[in-house]
């Protein structure tokens, strides 16, 4: 079992942060090349969010049910998903991690107890709570900042409550609604209503360091929920860039260890770039 400390947590969640980071460049550039020609929908900036939720998991040797939002490469690489089904997948290929029919967003893996999104905003909210409560088993629902807005998200958060369900809520919070802004959204915070409802919830940024020190101490004890600010790199959808001056959590990682974390992060750049040239090739 790895220790259980900030230090090898931060290096491991760079590690799988590394791998969604190149993975999802390696997407862009064919997406932008149109090699792929469905929309797509990339974690590139958030990746901090799930790799550091997915390394605590492992660490506990929990492994949880996991409803993914949209833009789930991250989620799903991060909970150990097969890299090379979901590059088939995204290649529109039989073997791909839902037989080519799902494409970037409904991706789905039986293997790791991830459960594919339909499409419609914020409905893996609906459909994980009703999976916890007939199971009762750990789950965990990736939603967004737009998606909370919902009403069928918000009488999520009310039956949770009431039931007492083992279940953790993850707001990836970018900011945008495809381009609109919170503050020209709403007037409200996420952690605020979930108080309003007693669920335990917190708020933070992507942060290895913060997201450990929240949730390492009895986490599906309650139902919870944790609000962490983050940054999209690429557009809501398609091959567009971001301005240039959003905060990048993994270069600010790979620069805190230095020269060790640079090795590994070229060395997972190769490893990526490779793999899709493999599977490229393969008709």
């Amino acid at each position: 079992m790895i220790k259980l400390n900030i230090n090898n947590f931060r290096l491991q969640t760079l590690k799988r942060a590394s791998l969604c980071r190149h993975f999802e460049n390696e997407v862009f550039q064919r997406v932008k090349n149109k090699v792929i020609n469905f929309p797509v929908y990339l974690s590139a900036g958030q990746e901090y969010v799930a790799s550091s939720i997915a390394q605590l998991m492992f660490n506990k040797k929990i492994k949880p049910l996991i409803f993914g939002q949209h833009r789930g490469h991250s989620i799903y690489l991060s909970f150990g998903g097969d890299i090379s089904r979901l590059i088939n997948e995204l290649l529109g290929k039989k073997s791909g991690c839902t037989f080519g029919m799902g494409g970037s967003l409904g991706i789905h893996s039986k293997k790791i107890n991830m459960y594919g999104h339909d499409g419609f905003m914020g409905s893996n909210a609906s459909i994980g709570v009703g999976a916890c409560f007939s199971s009762k088993k750990p789950t965990i629902i990736f939603i967004g900042d737009a998606a909370v807005e919902e009403d069928y998200v918000l009488a999520s958060l009310s039956w949770v409550a009431k039931k007492n369900l083992p279940i953790l809520f993850v707001v990836e919070d970018n900011n945008f609604a495809v381009l609109t802004k919170k503050k020209d959204r709403r007037d409200w915070l996420v952690k605020d209503v979930a108080k309003s409802f007693k669920i335990k919830a917190h708020e933070t940024y992507d942060n290895p360091k913060n997201i450990f020190k929240i949730l390492s101490k009895n986490i599906f004890k309650e139902p919870q929920l944790i609000n962490i600010h983050t940054n999209r790199l690429y557009w809501h959808a398609g091959a567009g860039k971001n301005s240039n001056d959003v905060f990048d959590r993994l270069k600010s990682e790979i620069k805190s260890f230095g020269k060790k974390a640079e090795v590994i992060d070229k060395n997972i750049k190769n490893k990526v770039i490779n793999l899709w040239k493999k599977h490229s090739k393969i008709q």
